[in-house]
């Protein structure tokens, strides 16, 4: 079985197992809602010019959820990164939700990910995502991120965000070295013109760590880079 059917059998059954879990009592079933974050932005910077697309969000009740998820990057006008995630998600204490499914990727490099990990917020108002992944490989990596929003007006708010990427192994057909091996730390400037429509401006900075910058630099390619982003988030 290819890639593409495995992963596409794995998302049907991620699918009966949320539908089940919605009508696991089917005289008091809980009522079926929906939450959808769209982000695009498009900046540039010592990398030259740079695209983000990222659909974020679920359906299902308030105990069980099916989380989808998609992340696209454009570099230069052609596609570079490109995320797919499916899972199924649940409530497991009054502000987490545990979460284990799938991710294919298939730009740079077409791979399948099985994932597991926790989405919540954290002490001090850090929304959290937290996953580890295990590829069709065999290779372990793993994510986390965090961010907070701070507000200044009712209208115009801060949100500071990091990002940091692990991996268990040298994978060489990534480029990627064992343990740290990318972060990012950015703040974004939003002006909330309705609660669903908020543009903003968005500062980040990237970096390579350890064996996976020592591999960037062999290849001549760069170790970091700063970004300056306009962009606009919809909520529905």
């Amino acid at each position: 079985m290819g890639i593409s059917q495995r992963y596409c059998s794995a998302l049907g059954f991620f699918l009966l197992i949320s539908v089940g879990a919605w009508a696991e009592n089917p005289h008091h079933p809980s009522p079926v809602f929906h939450a959808f974050w769209f982000e695009a932005q498009h900046g540039g910077g010592s990398e030259g010019g740079i695209t983000d697309i990222e659909l974020d969000g679920w359906i299902g009740g308030d105990t069980h959820k099916l989380w989808l998820k998609t992340d696209i990057k454009q570099h230069k006008g052609a596609l570079q990164e490109s995320e797919f995630w499916a899972m199924y998600s649940r409530n497991v204490s009054e502000f987490w939700d545990f979460q284990t499914g799938i991710r294919l990727d298939t730009q740079p490099d077409s791979t399948g990910y099985y994932t597991l990990g926790v989405s919540g917020l954290a002490p001090y108002f850090l929304k959290t995502q937290a996953h580890l992944f295990v590829s069709d490989y065999g290779h372990i990596t793993a994510r986390l991120k965090q961010s907070t929003h701070l507000l200044v007006t009712q209208r115009v708010g801060i949100e500071p965000y990091y990002r940091l990427e692990m991996a268990a192994q040298r994978v060489a057909r990534q480029a990627l070295g064992r343990g740290l091996t990318n972060g990012r730390l950015g703040v974004r400037f939003k002006y909330e013109i309705t609660r669903e429509l908020s543009p903003y401006v968005d500062i980040r900075y990237d970096w390579k760590f350890g064996g996976t910058s020592s591999i960037a630099n062999n290849n001549d390619e760069r170790r970091d880079h700063f970004t300056l982003s306009l962009g606009v988030a919809l909520m529905f």
